[in-house]
């Protein structure tokens, strides 16, 4: 039985199936091992990390620690319980939104290869074509943010360094404009995200698409990028401090355990704090070389738990407000038995959002896709659980809109 308990109970003989914290700051190559000594759990402890799930079938149990069920039945209830529906109007179909999406996605893969070859070379960055890029990701997601937020969900190992930077610009500019913070803030704040991983291009490629963990010497070569690109963006004019704090610090944590300062919640500024968010939520829930991303329903409950210690709670629950429980794109199981994508978001009805059914667990075929407003009244079928596309073979996208059914 899985089990979670606090690292400080942590025993030999233990067998650890899982260490709550994010999979890119742990020290471990493996998340699921046999405990056979001190010095192991002394390492745990060391790298910041608070509580860990074990395996009872598999080693010695804690009789009365709560079982994963049972946890994750409270984090669903207290994520319920805390984030509010205040869904941004949306101005166009997602259907017509995805259209100007997907020139924004290819022009932002140009700009941003071609910022980062620069800062690899030591040229002086383009402003000229970063700028532009920033407001037009800010006007698409003012008219429907959810269009290039799903789109950029979809990366593939070789584009991944690239498109990881626009999809935490774009996801950053939702969050601020979610906390209605003003335009020259929510600009700044978008520029900052763009660029937060300009220090990777001094990371040595072999590290940087390494298929496998890092070893401790080559994480405090990768820990190097927020403090290298700090120092190659300082030099480049046009660029203001918030951004210039983003790239340095989002890699901090409010627990001090962070990098590159181990800063304390108190002296990471907000944006800093909002930026580490995003940048996890996008990373843990993209396919890497080395990880499998998971659903994002999953990835917000994962984070839910990691905020206790890494992230500005507040804020962590203005972020799924922002984004919603089931993020648009998410697969879900329906409790009639059906599976259906998110395809739109209800401000006053944050679990009943809008879903297109094309598959029936009971009888194992696919249906008509037919789309469902869960939150109209008359409408029976609430979402029983979020799924795992590879689970079922499917891709949601294809799902997403009208047009592609």
């Amino acid at each position: 039985m899985i089990k979670k308990i606090a690292v400080a109970d942590l025993l030999p003989g233990m067998y650890l199936h899982d260490l709550v914290a994010d999979w890119m700051s742990h020290p471990f190559l493996r998340s699921r091992f046999l405990i056979h000594d001190q010095q192991t759990i002394d390492k745990i402890v060391a790298s910041g990390i608070r509580e860990a799930y074990i395996d009872s079938s598999r080693g010695i149990d804690v009789p009365d620690a709560p079982t994963a069920a049972q946890v994750s039945e409270q984090i669903e209830a207290e994520m319920k319980a805390a984030v509010v529906a205040d869904m941004p109007i949306v101005k166009v179909s997602l259907a017509q939104e995805m259209v100007e999406a997907r020139k924004i996605q290819g022009q932002a893969s140009r700009v941003i290869r071609e910022v980062m070859h620069d800062a690899r070379l030591g040229l002086a960055m383009n402003m000229a074509e970063v700028e532009p890029l920033v407001e037009d990701i800010t006007e698409s997601i003012g008219r429907n943010q959810s269009a290039l937020l799903s789109l950029l969900h979809l990366k593939t190992h070789d584009d991944y360094t690239f498109l990881h930077s626009v999809s935490v610009c774009a996801l950053m500019i939702t969050f601020c404009k979610s906390l209605k913070l003003d335009p020259a803030t929510t600009r700044e704040a978008g520029l900052g995200a763009l660029l937060h991983d300009t220090g990777k291009m001094l990371v040595p490629d072999a590290i940087l698409n390494k298929p496998g963990r890092f070893t401790d010497e080559e994480f405090e070569i990768m820990k190097r990028h927020p403090r290298d690109g700090y120092d190659i963006l300082r030099t480049t004019s046009g660029i203001g401090q918030a951004p210039l704090d983003i790239v340095l610090h989002h890699h901090e944590r409010m627990d001090g355990t962070g990098y590159p300062d181990r800063l304390p919640g108190a002296e990471i500024s907000t944006l800093a704090r909002m930026a580490a968010i995003v940048d996890v939520y996008d990373a843990i829930t993209s396919d890497r070389c080395y990880h499998v991303g998971i659903p994002p329903a999953e990835a917000l409950k994962k984070m839910w738990v990691w905020s206790k210690f890494d992230f500005d709670q507040t804020l962590m629950h203005a972020f799924i407000s922002a984004i919603g429980i089931y993020p648009v794109g998410t697969l879900v199981r329906l409790e009639s038995g059906r599976l259906a994508v998110v395809v739109e978001l209800h401000t006053s009805e944050i679990l009943k959002p809008s879903v297109r059914v094309f598959f029936s667990t009971k009888s194992n075929v696919h249906i008509p896709p037919e789309l469902i407003d869960l939150s109209r009244k008359g409408v029976i079928d609430r979402i029983a659980s979020h799924e795992d596309p590879a689970k079922w073979g499917v891709d949601p996208m294809h799902y997403l809109t009208s047009e592609v059914c």
